[in-house]
């Protein structure tokens, strides 16, 4: 079975055949029911009479018994997404004026309504900020603009564009790379002082949620250069800058190299990858993983220039307390003896 996403028509299709060795006959509902994620046969069924689907390019009825080699092809329109809508969220708002505004996003906080995270968002959060603003200043078209992202759990700062035009100047410098943008990281072991890791990245082949390096010309290309702030035992703090910007790209940097992004549940982070894993060093690690709850990743300084006035403008953020706490317990207990 093939499913593929038809932006320009906004359906999804599906195409599959039914095997050679297909012995039973089985009605066409209950066969699509089976192979279609989160189908149920009420939605089938409304599809097929809808003429949403066709067997080796004809209609045919629920109750179509299934032959082997029959070509299945399912084209479903698909439903809008809901409308988001403004909440009042406390937002860490370090800088704004009638332009832009700068965001330190907490950990846990999804930056973009999507798909099981309609609400609760950092856009919710901006739309009801942005809403209060218009109500004292008379104007209605003020818009929170996403110019770039951070995953759920990765903390630190975010520019958001409040006109349309601030919003395409800023686009444009993230995609020119013309921003300075670095992370401050905990990774597992010890890279060398300092290094710069290339490689393509893609979905994986065997879970299509994960991020991976790929073969050349296989993903997209993805450069991180990165800096060791501080070495401990077995671990390090590396400040991250990145040339390009994929989803998941630091994280699955440092994991293809060896040095996972500690607590890192997604790719790999959460076990002790280095020195030894008995004992007192066992729990502790145990404890600083299970406190901290993600990976720890955190977006510190972030430069541009500003969309009208055309300064350079930076803005540094302080680690937020729990990525703070596993760098002090770091620093009392497994200092490096090199």
């Amino acid at each position: 079975m093939s499913k593929e996403e038809n932006s320009e028509k906004k359906t999804t299709i599906y195409e599959f055949k039914v095997p050679d060795g297909q012995q039973e006959s089985i009605r066409l509902d209950v066969y699509i029911t089976g192979f279609v994620e989160n189908a149920t046969r009420n939605k089938v069924q409304d599809a097929i009479k809808s003429g949403y689907v066709t067997v080796n390019g004809k209609k045919e009825k629920s109750s179509y018994k299934m032959m082997p080699g029959d070509e299945i092809f399912i084209e479903l329109p698909k439903a809008p997404p809901p409308e988001a809508k403004a909440e009042e969220i406390d937002l860490n708002i370090v800088y704004e004026d009638d332009d832009i505004i700068l965001v330190n996003k907490e950990a846990g906080m999804v930056v973009h309504p999507a798909y099981g995270n309609w609400s609760g968002t950092l856009v919710n959060g901006l739309m009801h900020h942005v809403d209060e603003l218009a109500g004292e200043e008379d104007d209605e078209n003020i818009r929170p603009g996403i110019v770039h992202r951070l995953d759920k759990d990765t903390s630190g700062l975010l520019v958001v564009a409040k006109t349309d035009e601030a919003l395409a100047a800023l686009s444009a410098k993230f995609a020119e790379k013309d921003v300075e943008r670095t992370y401050w990281a905990i990774v597992w072991g010890t890279p060398k002082e300092e290094g710069t890791v290339e490689g393509d990245i893609g979905r994986s082949r065997h879970d299509r949620k994960l991020m991976t390096v790929l073969p050349e010309g296989k993903g997209k290309r993805a450069v991180t250069h990165y800096k060791v702030l501080e070495y401990f035992d077995y671990l390090s703090l590396v400040e991250v800058k990145l040339e390009t910007g994929r989803t998941h790209q630091i994280r699955v940097h440092m994991a293809h190299i060896g040095h996972n992004v500690f607590g890192d549940p997604t790719y790999g982070g959460t076990s002790v990858r280095y020195g030894p894993n008995t004992g007192a060093r066992k729990t502790m690690f145990h404890k600083l993983i299970i406190g901290l709850g993600r990976q720890a990743l955190h977006a510190k300084t972030l430069g541009f220039e500003h969309p009208t006035t055309g300064e350079m403008i930076s803005f540094d953020s302080e680690l937020p307390d729990d990525f703070s706490h596993v760098l002090e317990t770091l620093r009392e207990k497994c200092k490096a003896e090199y």
